[in-house]
């Protein structure tokens, strides 16, 4: 036997900085060119977006000489999918976009995920920054790598871990977002609190009105504490081996019910239907109270988002969903949970915990 040894050991960093400033949409491409990101640039944005930011981004780099072209696509959840994606790509291919160009992702979390896809596949690997415009996107989908599609069967299912070159937050993005994607930020913002700081807990308890009346002092401090709860985490643990999982709690459940609504309830509506439904699991199974469950409850009311499945969903259809969810393992059903306002559960060293069928069909 011939055995020859491909040996590709080798330490990668793979750092990034996250700025959070106001009015930093107008110093990126001065950065971008000190840095030689870049020979040329596909800013990658979606039709909301595009109307308010695209136009004035691409003349900045412009006035600083650095080539670039605005793609552009529907918005909306059931546009991230792989055939958005393949039709990026024959844009950048048409404009023969190559190995030294560079890919920015403005917009929410839809946009995010794709063109980091799109930077991480095409020509094997780009670079891109994260540009986040609502606040799902800031505090959540703009960091740590996750890049994905949707397909019929599961949310995010097709995908690759690819870390920005750098996330660039501009407070006064948020001040165009009306209530409801303001309510779509807070869920997960509402989840860090659970999961990691329950004085961010408190704080969103106190404060819901000054975020609601865009308080840009509010909002910079829930997009801080959120970015440095999962820069926290994914330090530790980029590829979702297991700390990471924490991040998921809500998720197991809420992806379930987005998917089967066909994405008529939105992400954040089905994050907070899903923390509610995995904290009665919790009880159910001796982990949490019910004081906390009511205090999650009551700041989940407070921020205007649904804390019910919806009645047309069955309690198997959405566990079957649950089972084509990448959070699953060996065909059961994994959930994080959590022992108390800001910690979660560990079992065996582990914070995936299998969860039995007949539990999540009792609470559904």
């Amino acid at each position: 036997m011939t055995d020859i040894r491909v040996t590709l050991k080798k330490t990668e960093d793979k750092s990034y900085s996250i700025i959070i400033e106001d009015c930093v949409l107008n110093k990126i491409p001065e950065i971008i060119k000190d840095a030689g990101l870049g020979y040329k640039f596909a800013i990658i944005t979606d039709s909301n977006v595009e109307k308010l930011y695209a136009g004035k981004l691409s003349d900045e780099f412009k006035q600083h000489g650095l080539e670039n072209k605005i793609i552009s696509f529907e918005a909306g959840e059931q546009n991230k999918n792989r055939e958005i994606k393949a039709w990026i790509e024959d844009q950048m291919l048409k404009d023969k976009f190559g190995r030294d160009s560079a890919v920015m992702a403005l917009g929410g979390g839809v946009v995010g995920d794709i063109a980091g896809y799109v930077a991480a596949s095409y020509t094997r690997g780009l670079p891109y920054v994260q540009i986040p415009t609502t606040l799902v996107a800031c505090v959540d989908s703009s960091i740590g790598g996750k890049t994905a599609v949707d397909t019929p069967h599961g949310k995010n299912l097709i995908g690759a871990f690819h870390q920005p070159w750098a996330v660039f937050i501009d407070v006064s993005t948020l001040l165009t977002l009306n209530e409801k994607e303001i309510r779509e930020g807070l869920a997960e913002v509402i989840k860090y609190g659970v999961i990691s700081d329950e004085d961010l807990f408190t704080f969103l308890e106190d404060n819901m009105g000054h975020i609601f009346s865009y308080d840009k002092e509010a909002l910079t401090h829930i997009i801080k504490r959120g970015c440095e709860i999962k820069a926290e985490v994914v330090e530790k643990d980029e590829k979702e081996s297991n700390l990471r999982k924490i991040l998921n709690f809500g998720h197991t459940i809420g992806h379930a019910v987005e998917n089967l609504s066909e994405y008529k309830i939105s992400h954040g509506e089905a994050i907070s239907i899903g923390m509610i439904a995995e904290g009665k699991i919790a009880i159910e199974m001796g982990i949490w109270n019910q004081y906390e469950l009511s205090r999650l409850e009551n700041l989940i009311n407070k921020a205007g988002l649904p804390t019910q499945v919806p009645e047309y969903m069955s309690a198997e259809k959405i566990i079957d969903a649950m089972k084509l969810d990448k959070k699953s393992r060996g065909g059961s059903i994994e959930m994080v949970l959590p022992d108390k306002i800001g910690h979660m559960v560990i079992i065996d060293q582990c914070y995936g915990i299998k969860i039995d069928e007949a539990v999540i069909k009792k609470i559904l």
